[in-house]
């Protein structure tokens, strides 16, 4: 099969086209011919050499979700059949004409939704379930702050915690961004460049705060996040692009009774995964079919140009999700 490789740690120029083995499956795991694959920051870190696929995960392959058909299905399957229409998490080697899939991170397609689209799923939407739903415990009612709006993450937080009844703020780099946040249903999209966004959230709460802080930025935005947050309120961090070294006030936590917490989902088991597929798949997935909820692609990429990909992520010029196609 062709894959997308990184021949060595460095810049986007490093991805190339090469011929790899077909995966092998287990017993427990089904082969999808892969029609489209999403991009996402964590490929980037791989692609510098800063972030290690996990062991059994392919080493020079990068790529975290997928969409495309069942070819092949374990011995031990039985929620999937050949020819099913999935998308996918995984650990690693979604830039390839094929991949191996443990069964319970695949989630089916809506009958509407492209192979495009549905590849720009799985990675964000996870993440974003595990660390707002699942361990921040955001409830209907409450109130969430997502930094970083107009990326894949933020896209995708702002659309389901919108969905499952809470009020949404956003920090994004400029005013159009802000306003393609707000037409996602952010209450309110802060532009990061022009305002203080602590200040900001003080005033759209009238002094109160927010209940839950998705953070990707770390750094000297820790403790404008922890004065951001409401009595019992919940910072999550999911990524530390400003530095893992943080000021924080540990008055301001005890007085506020705030917790702070994080974590990182490549590395988790499978049965951690499969659990929060089970989840999207009750939860977010009906929004999906009924449209509330929609994919936002910027660019698709034939895998051919992923180094042309990869440069608009490096770039950040980009709302949404951008995609390399696998299809003729």
């Amino acid at each position: 099969m062709k894959a997308v490789i990184i021949t060595q740690p460095g810049g986007p120029e490093v991805l190339q086209i090469a011929e790899r083995p077909k995966p092998e499956i287990t017993a427990d795991e089904v082969l999808v011919k892969v029609a489209a694959a999403g991009i996402n920051r964590p490929d980037v870190f791989q692609r510098k050499g800063n972030y290690p696929p996990p062991p059994g995960a392919p080493q020079d392959i990068p790529g975290l979700e997928i969409a495309g058909l069942i070819v092949k299905v374990g011995a031990n399957v039985t929620r999937w059949k050949e020819g099913d229409r999935i998308c996918a998490l995984l650990n690693g080697g979604g830039y390839a004409e094929y991949c191996s899939v443990p069964a319970g991170q695949c989630l089916p397609i809506p009958d509407d939704l492209l192979y495009i689209e549905a590849a720009s799923l799985p990675e964000t939407f996870f993440t974003v379930w595990s660390n707002v739903f699942d361990r921040a415990k955001l409830k209907k009612g409450e109130s969430l702050l997502v930094h970083g709006g107009s990326g894949g993450i933020g896209v995708a937080a702002i659309q389901m915690a919108k969905a499952m009844g809470s009020t949404v703020y956003t920090t994004a780099g400029s005013d159009d961004k802000c306003r393609e946040c707000e037409k996602l249903g952010a209450t309110k999209a802060i532009n990061y460049k022009t305002e203080n966004f602590k200040d900001a959230i003080q005033q759209l709460t009238n002094g109160k705060g927010v209940d839950v802080i998705l953070d990707t930025i770390g750094g000297d935005y820790t403790p404008l996040n922890l004065q951001s947050l409401a009595d019992e309120g919940r910072l999550v961090q999911i990524n530390s692009v400003k530095g893992k070294d943080a000021q924080v006030d540990l008055s301001l936590v005890m007085r506020k009774r705030i917790t702070i917490t994080g974590s990182m989902l490549r590395s988790r088991d499978v049965a951690f995964k499969a659990a929060i597929a089970h989840s999207l798949e009750t939860n977010i997935w009906p929004f999906l079919a009924s449209h509330e909820i929609r994919p936002v692609i910027y660019e698709v990429f034939p895998a051919a140009k992923a180094a042309q990909a990869h440069q608009l992520m490096d770039s950040g010029n980009h709302t949404g999700k951008i995609i390399l196609s696998f299809e003729a």
